[in-house]
C-alpha cells in the first residue's frame, strides 16, 4: 500500500498595518500586537496543534491541514483474444 501526504492550507489571520499587528479571521475585531500573540489566539481557540505557514509579502498566515491518503494501485492491462485491451 501506498501512501501520499497531501497538505492544505487554511487562511487564518491577515496582517493589519502598521507594524507586525495580526487579526485572525474568526474574530477580526480583536488585533493581535505580534504574530506570537496571533498564533497563540489561534491555537487557544482552536486546541489544535498543527503547523503554520506564512505569506509575509501578502500579509497572510496560514495553518497546515495534513492527510493521509492511500493511492491505489493501477490494475494490470487485460488483453482479449483480438489483442484489444481493458482495464479490469
Amino acid at each position: 500500500m501506498t501512501t501520499e501526504i497531501k497538505e492544505e492550507l487554511v487562511l487564518i489571520a491577515k496582517r493589519v498595518p502598521p507594524s507586525d499587528r495580526w487579526a485572525l479571521l474568526s474574530d477580526p475585531n480583536t488585533v493581535y500586537s505580534s504574530l506570537t500573540e496571533a498564533l497563540e489566539g489561534y491555537f487557544q481557540e482552536t486546541q489544535h496543534p498543527c503547523d503554520f505557514r506564512l505569506s509575509p509579502i501578502k500579509g497572510e498566515l496560514y495553518a497546515i491541514s495534513t492527510t493521509v491518503a492511500e493511492i491505489k494501485p493501477i490494475p494490470p492491462k487485460k488483453f482479449n483474444m483480438y489483442g484489444d485491451y481493458w482495464y479490469v
